[in-house]
């Protein structure tokens, strides 16, 4: 027999600890406790359903419940479950590597499969280093990344991604990386034009890393669209400069497209709009529509074949997971890139997008609490704040972004906040009237929780 909500919050309440949640806050509210979705929606085992505006954290790409990708999974468990990619191969990891090489940037000839965006960028810094080392330029061990980047929460990953609010207790841990100013530091802080900006931010990068240009392994980089720092954006045109100032001094670039991969951004991959091929390209989220944990790193095959050799040379790379190459995230993984294709996501995304851009520029950004709108693609940001002159942020016990997204929730809409950064992140295949209740449900819940009554 199902068990009851009373039920099921109790043991949730005893035995759970969720991520990014304080648990003491968590245990003194209702919790929402999601049964199964249903397209673009979920219900919670109460019955009420929710518009999924976050696309479950940023990853399902074609909603829930997709019939050819429930298929997909269900006739590879008829084949096998799991089988390890240590000294095996199997049907459905192969066909997938095929498929990720002819879509992704030219250039990138490997695969290298792991489980989560962490741990595809755990790969791309471990790759990068050992590359350099096994070229002889062992003087290169530094990383180099953007300000408030984030790149996951594993120790290799926090180092080019470091937080002071989420990895301040773990510094002792942490490789501090190079950090380079990517232009909105400049433009929002710094208070200069948009091109003034954009112009700094390359000068500074050009200028630190060719300074460092014999110590520096790898630049990483989230391209476009700085995700959990509360979805910065960056012109096409910075990025291109970073690969631009990469390649001139033999540092390997890499591009952390966990987030921005497969669609959000308007094309398959964000680097395209910036005409850029990294040495190195990190996915996830989307990489199964949503569906299953599966992660990959792309490299060249000039990074791959610095790693071969004979056995004694232990030039190996020695790093894996239990679950690399998993069949069940592979198959669906398959399906997915199929449906991108058989029914024209891309192509459909284009006049949604345009409506995005149109209504939150008409009816979001001139809200008197709204500092700033930012958008790439299926990717935005709107951030609150308490006075817009002085972009003076509203104080942290407010909670002024959770207040948001709980007014939005008792309107049927689930969406999750960045600090005061509501983000919207909707399926890809999303209708056009659903899109419109998205926005015109966060338009209403900003205007309750911002307008001084």
């Amino acid at each position: 027999m199902a068990l009851k909500y009373e039920e099921l919050k109790h043991l949730d309440h005893t035995y759970l600890w969720h991520p990014f949640t304080q648990m003491r806050e968590w245990m003194g509210e209702e919790p929402c406790i999601i049964e199964r979705g249903d397209g673009h929606y979920l219900i919670d085992v109460q019955g009420n359903k929710y518009l999924d505006g976050v696309s479950s954290l940023w990853c399902n790409v074609h909603g829930h419940r997709k019939e050819e990708l429930d298929r997909a999974i269900t006739e590879q468990l008829d084949r096998i479950a799991h089988s390890t990619f240590l000294g095996l191969s199997h049907v459905p990891g192969i066909e997938l590597a095929e498929k990720l090489i002819q879509i992704a940037p030219t250039g990138l000839q490997r695969v290298f499969y792991s489980d989560d965006g962490a741990t595809a960028v755990e790969v791309a810094l471990k790759m990068a280093v050992q590359y350099w080392q096994l070229k002889g330029e062992t003087g290169r061990t530094r990383l180099a990344s953007l300000v408030e980047a984030y790149h996951g929460d594993t120790v290799g990953s926090m180092g080019v991604g470091y937080s002071e609010t989420f990895h301040r207790f773990h510094r002792s841990l942490v490789v501090p990386a190079l950090r380079l100013n990517p232009p909105h530091v400049f433009r929002f802080f710094k208070r200069m034009s948009e091109e003034e900006a954009l112009r700094s931010a390359i000068r500074e990068a050009e200028e630190k890393l060719t300074q460092e240009k014999n110590s520096l392994a790898a630049l990483i980089v989230e391209p476009l669209m700085q995700g959990a720092a509360g979805m910065w954006a960056q012109p096409a045109a910075y990025v291109k400069a970073l690969g631009e100032i990469c390649r001139k001094n033999r540092i390997l670039f890499i591009a952390d497209e966990v987030a921005t991969g497969f669609g959000r951004t308007g094309k398959m991959f964000a680097c395209e709009h910036a005409g850029v091929s990294p040495d190195i390209l990190c996915v996830a989220k989307g990489i199964t529509g949503g569906y299953l944990p599966l992660a990959a790193t792309l490299a060249t095959e000039e990074i791959f074949s610095a790693f071969l050799g004979e056995y004694k040379d232990f030039k190996t790379f020695f790093h894996g997971h239990t679950y690399t190459g998993n069949p069940l995230g592979c198959a669906v993984a398959l399906a997915s890139l199929e449906l991108f294709k058989k029914e024209k996501i891309l192509e459909r995304m284009q006049p949604k997008i345009d409506y995005l851009k149109h209504r939150l520029a008409e009816d979001f950004l001139p809200l008197g609490h709204v500092a700033d709108v930012r958008l790439w693609g299926f990717m935005i940001g709107i951030e609150l704040v308490e006075d817009k002159e002085s972009r003076k942020c509203y104080p942290t016990e407010k909670r002024v972004g959770h207040k948001a997204i709980l007014e939005a929730r008792k309107r049927g809409v689930m969406i999750r906040p960045l600090g005061d950064v509501i983000i919207l992140m909707p399926p890809l295949t999303i209708g056009e009237e659903e899109l419109k209740i998205l926005l015109d449900v966060v338009l209403e819940s900003i205007k309750v929780v911002t307008e001084v009554r």
